[in-house]
Order: C-alpha cells, then sequence, then structure tokens
C-alpha cells in the first residue's frame, strides 16, 4: 500500500490494461502527452531485460494552465504520472495522487485544483475491471488503496 497513490491489480494481459487505461484516462478528461516503454529504456541504455512497465504522462490543460498561473513552477510536478506494469500474474496500475503532490506547496489554489484532477484519476481507478471470458468480472481483482 502505498500514500501517494492509487493502485489496482487486475488479472489482465499488460497490452489490453495500457489501452484500458488510456480509454479511461481521456474518458475523464485527460490528454496523453507521452509513455514512457521502461522496459525498452533500460534494455536499451543499460542491456536490463525488465518486465513490462509504462510512465503515461497524463494531463488535463485546463486544471494545468490553471495550476500554472497559480504557481508559476508547479511544471516541476506536471504532469500527472500513472503507471502500468506487469504484477504477480498480472498487471498493476498506480496514478498520483495530486493532492499529496500539492502538500509541500503552500497554495489554496493548487489544492483545489489537486481535488478535483485526484477524484478523476481515482475514477479513473475505479473504473478499471477486469472482464473474464463470460464477460463477468474477475473475482482474482484486488485492490490495493492508501490508509487514512
Amino acid at each position: 500500500m502505498i500514500s501517494y497513490g492509487y493502485t489496482k491489480w487486475l488479472d489482465m494481459d499488460f497490452e489490453s490494461v495500457v489501452e484500458l487505461v488510456k480509454e479511461q484516462l481521456q474518458s475523464q478528461g485527460f490528454g496523453i502527452l507521452m509513455t514512457l516503454d521502461m522496459k525498452r529504456k533500460f534494455e536499451e541504455k543499460l542491456g536490463i531485460d525488465f518486465r513490462n512497465y509504462v510512465i503515461i504522462g497524463a494531463c488535463d490543460a485546463v486544471n494545468a494552465c490553471k495550476a500554472i498561473m497559480a504557481e508559476e513552477n508547479i511544471g516541476l510536478l506536471l504532469p500527472c504520472n500513472v503507471v502500468v506494469y506487469e504484477s504477480e500474474g498480472g498487471t498493476v496500475v498506480g496514478v498520483i495522487r495530486p493532492t499529496v503532490a500539492m502538500q509541500m506547496i503552500d497554495n489554496l489554489d493548487l489544492h483545489r485544483i489537486a481535488k478535483d484532477v485526484e477524484w478523476r484519476l481515482k475514477n479513473v481507478i475505479d473504473s478499471l475491471q477486469p472482464v473474464g471470458a463470460a464477460g463477468t468480472p474477475n473475482a482474482k481483482e484486488r485492490v490495493w488503496e492508501p490508509g487514512p
């Protein structure tokens, strides 16, 4: 369990989850700025055979603009990162909790923006449902969320 993000393990293959996550991000108003393939980068740069692991940079342009107008250097913490990686025979999805990231900044406007963005990122996690062969949710789904 992590305090700085929401994660969910799905009994689904990696590629399907990556596409599903991108679709759900877009349905919540996020654009996809980049997808970093860490498996490929580690192989190219370090010669390491790593598991499938991508970092998706998601951005809501409206809130990003508001955030930058409220705090010029906030770009250091943008975009919102989403990770998708293979783990324990399935795939994990994790999203950042912007409210936690913004705690280090004393700016009430940013805190309000972070709440909205986090709510929508949490909706992405909550919407991810593994589908079994018969089209029913798979009972192996596990959810890890931060504690109080």
